[in-house]
């Protein structure tokens, strides 16, 4: 699994870079702090979203603590998408 660090997005988007950064928390998680610019879809949405996710860019995927963003990663592999990178340690890491 391709992972990156909260640090090297917060790097990048000090630069003023474009991601696609994927937030896969749920609706009360998310009304408490996000990435700028990141796209909110739960991971109990992936199934009927997916679509909205480009399938061959760097999409980094964020959650709480990287678990459901590995479970989210994992899926959509299995759907053919490339570049995807999970935030290790997720918005716990962020954070700080």
């Amino acid at each position: 699994m391709d992972t990156i660090l909260p640090s090297e997005i917060k790097e990048r988007l000090s630069r003023g870079e474009q991601l696609t950064i994927i937030d896969v928390r749920e609706d009360e998680e998310v009304a408490a702090g996000t990435i700028p610019g990141a796209k909110h879809i739960p991971l109990g949405q992936l199934p009927e979203r997916h679509t909205e996710i480009p399938q061959a860019e760097e999409v980094i995927l964020v959650c709480r603590s990287g678990n459901r963003s590995g479970r989210a990663l994992g899926y959509l592999e299995s759907l053919g998408y490339k570049g995807l990178k999970n935030m290790t340690g997720g918005m716990l890491e962020w954070e700080d």
